[in-house]
């Protein structure tokens, strides 16, 4: 390891999630440093972390029934995938970042999160900082950026109209402003605390969930719409409801969702069950990271750079208070992305 590179790093650590991830969040002085694949062809980089924002996901899989997330990430392991960070070392077959660049991305489900000082990344899921683009703002673009452009772009043309069942959440925020960038009619779930935001991103129509039953509201608009994305998971009949809400060659995305096992129980009825078994017509996609991640970001990016979208941060947090971070993000009742600082250094 280089000399200005140090052997341990500060990072923040759970063993188990027993009682939520929060709760079993212990920071850590010297846990090691990471190191770079010895393995030709890994393109692999290692990133000084400024900026980490957290998702539902982190704590989710964390806490996944039946000790099923330590079967996906092994334990002790450091939360938070998405990040904005300095370059400190490449692999040699790295030819697309060098040393001292600023980069945004996302880790896989990895035990070495972006809550410590140091990560190791795959070149193809990081972008280079766009000029006028914040760190804390690229910090928060990754997970919820990605999955909003990724269940939108591929399914839609000017015109359509497009149904997002949580308008006001990080991936909500960012699939608002993708959709109208790309032409859309943007129809949002959101309570009625949140949807002046919701307007203010570009959403053409609000519906209350805490005042109306969605499904019936979508019912009423008719079949119009070429694609829903359900960034919630609830209510439970919001598919089989889009055989009345959706085009016929409409589509329904599902993305966000609670992790028990009632819940996934739903998501593979919803998957698998045939309409002549009472399932939905409309095609179903469970969503899941894909493609080229380094070309999307970089989409994104430009999107940013150019006014198109902008990264809702509604607050960034020190990296003394991750717990506290994660608290507040369980709550559900964000409008926006939770950013950690890291570091304290300049980009």
């Amino acid at each position: 390891m280089s000399s200005d590179i140090p052997p341990t790093m500060r990072a923040w650590q759970y063993s188990q999630a027993t009682g939520g991830l929060e709760a079993n969040l212990v920071l850590k002085d010297h846990v090691h440093v990471p190191t770079l694949s010895p393995r030709v062809g890994d393109n692999e980089l290692l990133i000084e972390v400024l900026s980490a924002s957290i998702n539902p996901s982190d704590y989710k899989v964390a806490e996944l029934p039946l000790n099923l997330g330590r079967a996906v990430v092994r334990t002790p392991a450091t939360p938070a995938w998405d990040f904005c960070g300095r370059v400190v070392k490449t692999t040699n077959t790295v030819d697309n970042f060098r040393v001292g660049e600023i980069v945004f991305g996302r880790l896989p489900p990895t035990r070495q999160g972006a809550c410590g000082q140091y990560i190791v990344a795959s070149a193809t899921a990081c972008a280079s900082l766009p000029s006028g683009v914040g760190v804390d703002e690229a910090a928060s673009i990754p997970c919820a950026g990605l999955t909003a452009y990724q269940t939108i772009a591929p399914n839609v043309k000017p015109g359509d109209k497009v149904f997002l069942n949580g308008g006001s959440g990080g991936v909500g925020s960012f699939g608002v402003q993708i959709a109208k960038a790309l032409g859309c009619h943007v129809t949002v779930s959101c309570s009625a605390a949140k949807a002046e935001q919701c307007k203010a991103l570009g959403a053409d129509d609000i519906i209350d969930y805490t005042a109306v039953d969605v499904c019936q509201a979508l019912r009423e608009r008719g079949q119009v719409f070429k694609l829903c994305v359900d960034n919630v998971g609830l209510p439970a009949e919001l598919y089989k409801a889009g055989d009345d809400y959706l085009l016929p060659d409409g589509k329904f995305v599902q993305v966000g969702g609670p992790m028990s096992l009632a819940a996934v129980s739903s998501t593979m009825s919803r998957l698998l069950r045939p309409s002549f078994l009472g399932g939905g017509k409309r095609k179903f996609q469970l969503y899941t990271l894909m493609g080229d991640q380094h070309q999307d970001l970089t989409i994104l990016g430009q999107m940013v750079t150019e006014g198109k979208i902008k990264p809702v941060v509604e607050h960034a947090y020190d990296f003394e208070d991750v717990p506290t971070a994660f608290k507040d993000l369980r709550k559900g009742k964000t409008h926006g992305k939770l950013v950690i600082h890291v570091s304290d250094k300049k980009a």
